[in-house]
């Protein structure tokens, strides 16, 4: 069964969907230049509300790594995120340091070379990405036919094409942030959609 992420959730009701709607991961956005940011404060108290199956996902980007240190031993997150040009040694010293929380790094997947470089990563899972982050677009998928590890798979992703991605594919998760979002904000018929989508093409 192929797991789901939703990130960028800010408020309250975001986190009250996800308890309904049960995705395997949400994400927080700890960038503050990013327009999903949401404080580590406040996202302790939304953490506070979700299931405990629900795993949270801290999401940084080129943050220095004591302040990653920091959050993460607040206890606000299950897994490390990183989307930016973090380094193997930058990896590999947050494995050390936090052996219990995951490490996912992003790359943007533009050619074989960029698909290539995230195989090769030592972060415990790769999230293959159209860019940045939020962008609400594809990259061609094509170019990770023959990718040989577990790897989560972002950007552009919607009900509507999930189903090719998931079954040709095969992730070992789906991201999805703007994509289920009305205004600016999530919303809740558009994550439902989207993961009863998820669930019934992984059935």
């Amino acid at each position: 069964m192929t797991k789901i992420k939703i990130c960028g959730l800010r408020r309250t009701r975001d986190a009250l969907y996800a308890n309904e709607l049960k995705p395997d991961y949400i994400g927080f956005v700890f960038a503050p230049d990013r327009k999903r940011y949401i404080t580590p404060e406040a996202a302790l108290e939304l953490k506070n509300i979700l299931k405990p199956d629900i795993k949270s996902v801290g999401v940084f980007v080129n943050e220095s790594p004591d302040t990653v240190k920091k959050i993460a031993r607040s206890g606000v997150m299950d897994l490390i995120q990183l989307h930016g040009v973090e380094s193997e040694e930058y990896i590999k010293a947050l494995k050390q340091a936090f052996p219990e929380k995951p490490v996912i790094k992003a790359f943007r997947i533009d050619g074989e070379e960029s698909v290539n470089r995230a195989l090769k990563s030592s972060a415990d899972f790769i999230l293959l990405d159209n860019g940045i982050g939020g962008t609400g677009k594809a990259f061609d998928w094509s170019l990770i036919k023959n990718a040989d590890r577990p790897f989560f798979l972002a950007g552009g992703l919607t009900a509507d094409n999930i189903e090719e991605a998931v079954k040709k594919y095969k992730p070992f998760a789906v991201d999805i942030s703007s994509g289920v979002e009305s205004d600016g904000v999530k919303d809740f018929e558009k994550m439902k959609s989207f993961i009863n989508a998820v669930k019934n093409c992984s059935l």
